[in-house]
């Protein structure tokens, strides 16, 4: 049966989870008995970092990337990681190991301020090294979702300055997200299209936005959205292969007059964007240059997990 969620994350049910090992602090643990406690400061108050994960042939894809912002957020929230990223990767890949896993598989990598005296916000009253827990299971992107893609809706929930909440930030603590979600769910749309503090476009709740105007791929300026890893790979394949590509400011104008528009994310790769606040994006199908995209970001896939 598929999950009833929308959007990119879309998934078909896997009977294998139900018996999938979990890793806390380098413990394993079944499903049904992992468990963190109710003094922990990610249960408490959303304080942590986490990385989504995608596992293709054996391998993490672009693992080096996601553990330096892993970390780089740790660092910015102060968080003393007692374990560097070279455990920390063969921890993740000692539990693949575990469960026998080699494709088709999500790793969720989260990581919290650990565990607190007592539940208050004051990070001087934990008591413990930071909770670290990974969840793999397999789970894949449906495959009609980078064909037919997903319909956004722009929200009222803005992506707001870094010395309110650093949209860089790849925090546990997704409210604003969360509202977004809703939001656009709440009007038939799959997710979010999130705005920036000046009203240009920023990104979507859960994955990065680009459209195409003749012949050019345009993303925003980045100022206002999470560093996406995805994101970063496309840019960087748009270079290499003399695909014309602009980061700037752009409206919702320049949306609803796209040639094309797709989302960018770990879990489904590259997926087309088909209307935006019920405008039909070019001819509401899977564009030619949305197509190249993937076929080119499926070969930067396979190249990376030989």
């Amino acid at each position: 049966m598929t999950k009833q969620s929308k959007g990119t994350h879309d998934y078909q049910d896997d009977p294998r989870n139900a018996h999938i090992i979990i890793d806390i602090n380098g413990e394993f643990f079944p499903r049904d008995q992992a468990r963190v406690s109710v003094f922990d400061s990610g249960f408490v108050l959303g304080d942590g970092v986490w990385e989504g994960l995608r596992v293709h042939h054996g391998k993490i894809a672009f693992l080096g990337q996601h553990l330096d912002r892993l970390y780089e957020g740790a660092k910015a929230l102060d968080m003393e990681m007692e374990v560097t990223a070279e455990q920390l990767s063969a921890r993740l890949y000692r539990l693949l190991e575990k469960n026998n896993m080699q494709d088709g598989v999500h790793i969720r990598l989260m990581v919290s301020r650990g565990v607190k005296a007592t539940p208050y916000q004051d990070p001087r009253i934990t008591i413990t090294p930071p909770t670290i827990v990974i969840i793999p299971e397999y789970k894949q992107a449906l495959p009609e979702t980078a064909q037919k893609g997903i319909k956004l809706f722009t929200v009222h929930v803005r992506r707001g300055y870094p010395d309110i909440q650093d949209p860089k930030l790849n925090s546990h603590s997704k409210l604003n997200c969360i509202t977004a979600c809703i939001q656009a769910a709440k009007a038939g749309a799959d997710e979010a299209l999130m705005l920036d503090p000046h009203g240009f476009v920023a990104t979507c709740n859960s994955t990065h936005f680009f459209i195409l105007r003749k012949g050019e791929v345009w993303t925003s300026s980045g100022d206002y959205c999470l560093g996406g890893i995805t994101r970063g790979n496309v840019i960087q394949l748009c270079g290499q292969n003399q695909i014309p590509l602009r980061q700037k400011n752009f409206s919702l104008i320049d949306v609803y007059g796209a040639d094309e528009a797709f989302v960018t994310g770990t879990f489904a790769g590259l997926a087309p964007v088909r209307e935006v606040d019920g405008r039909v994006i070019g001819d509401g199908e899977r564009g030619p240059m949305v197509e190249k995209l993937q076929q080119l970001y499926l070969t930067m896939l396979e190249q990376e997990c030989q």
